[in-house]
């Protein structure tokens, strides 16, 4: 496989995962961890924080959102999938940063970031984040937290572990804010079994910050490093250095490695934030590779909204043709006469798309209306659609105008006394 050479940027139907409720463990904001296809399930793992302090103590937790298309739609698991230590442990305070893998038939280890309270309030300047190892025979756990924790003390936010020649090749941000506030260069440590002990690599960083007035000066957010096709690949989240790291306006790049020690960067960023509508960021960037695609899903930060923060997605075509299957608005109920307001539906960009279809699922019992609403900009849509579907009971397929950069649709139960239910939208984008 050689390296990735064309990138063609799809935004995803985004946001693909919000924070929980108010009194739910991840009620405030919400950040990536990992992406981890087993069989045909897709699970995307994340850190999250409460918004009631009173009734979860310290920070983040690990989580996990399930989906049967690798752009969902995501349901979450109940619950945390790992929680914090017990107070006076090393992690007390957060877990976060999750990486999954599954060896053998039935055996999932996560390598994760923790820190705690003790840590935290420790001398200035030290590292305060190590890495652990937890155990479990599903990827929903439960999980066992491996008792020689932290295997590896002081060594930053975990990105992925290749397993390579029978040995674990752990990649983390690290160290942490030795470029910019809470951003690093991405460092390596090989471990001869999951546990360790491992050995940081002699020529630490393998990749660095860009030099200064470059696009990625400011150094990375976590990022995972895979190995598929004889390759190592690496698409992570950078930006400018900025005194204030939640104002960083991270792209995603991309870096590729023959031997996971000397890495080469793609010219310049592959996924803009600014194709995204609204967006300020994509940070903590994990991938899968599924080719010609490749997913990139990440912490989405808002320009509307300051301080809020998403799961979201970007699909890369690395050839065309292409073609993306994207889940947009799914309908429990609509009442008669009742429609869906175009905020519940996610933007389709249509930037790189030559033909475009919807495809509709009406659950019944009565006709539905799919109307299709343009847009300039991706914030601000048409009020009146420029294409209208009408759907009986059961599914129908319609080919939809591309010249408008952006679309959204909205949902009318035409029907004046009865309730319509189970109504999906699907674009398929082809380019």
């Amino acid at each position: 496989m050689q390296p990735f050479r064309r990138f063609i940027q799809i935004p995803g139907p985004n946001p693909i995962l919000r924070p929980g409720g108010a009194d739910d463990w991840d009620g405030r904001i919400i950040e990536c961890c990992d992406v981890l296809k087993d069989n045909l399930t897709y699970l995307l793992y994340y850190h999250g924080v409460a918004a009631n302090a009173e009734r979860w103590r310290g920070g983040y937790r690990v989580g996990a959102a399930l989906a049967e298309h690798p752009l969902g739609p995501f349901r979450k698991h109940p619950g945390p999938q790992l929680d914090l230590g017990a107070p006076g442990e090393w992690d007390d305070l957060h877990v976060a940063c999750a990486f999954v893998i599954r060896e053998g038939s039935g055996t999932y280890r996560m390598w994760y970031s923790g820190t705690s309270q003790a840590a935290v309030e420790g001398p200035p300047g030290e590292e305060r984040w190590s890495v652990g190892l937890a155990t479990a025979d599903s990827p929903l756990g439960p999980w066992t937290k491996h008792p020689a924790n932290p295997i590896v003390p002081r060594f930053g936010y975990v990105g992925g572990v290749v397993l390579r020649d029978g040995r674990y090749w752990l990649y983390t941000e690290y160290p942490i804010g030795s470029r910019g506030p809470d951003y690093a260069p991405l460092s390596l440590a090989i471990g001869e079994a999951p546990e360790g002990p491992y050995v940081p690599y002699d020529g630490n960083p393998v990749l660095r910050p860009g030099e200064w007035g470059e696009w990625d000066d400011g150094g990375f957010s976590e990022a995972e490093v895979s190995f598929t096709g004889g390759l190592f690949h690496c698409f992570y989240g950078a930006a400018k250095l900025h005194p204030r790291r939640i104002e960083s306006q991270e792209s995603i790049g991309y870096s590729w490695s023959e031997d996971g020690l000397q890495f080469h960067k793609h010219p310049g960023p592959v996924a803009l934030r600014e194709h995204n509508p609204d967006a300020t960021a994509f940070a903590e960037v994990h991938h899968l590779i599924e080719p010609p695609l490749v997913y990139c899903y990440h912490t989405l930060r808002y320009a509307s909204r300051p301080g809020d923060e998403d799961l979201g997605v970007q699909v890369l075509a690395t050839q065309r043709p292409f073609c993306v299957t994207m889940p947009v608005l799914q309908v429990v109920h609509l009442g008669p006469r009742e429609t869906t307001d175009l905020a519940t539906c996610t933007p389709i960009s249509l930037e790189h798309i030559r033909r475009a279809s919807l495809t509709v699922t009406n659950g019944g019992p009565g006709l539905v209306r799919v109307g299709v609403h343009g847009s300039a900009d991706g914030l601000h849509y048409d009020t009146s659609a420029h294409d209208c579907i009408f759907v009986s009971p059961g599914q129908r397929t319609d080919a939809v105008d591309t010249h408008a950069p952006f679309v959204k649709v909205a949902v009318m139960n035409v029907d004046q006394e009865q309730d319509a239910a189970d109504i999906t939208v699907t674009a398929t984008l082809k380019g």
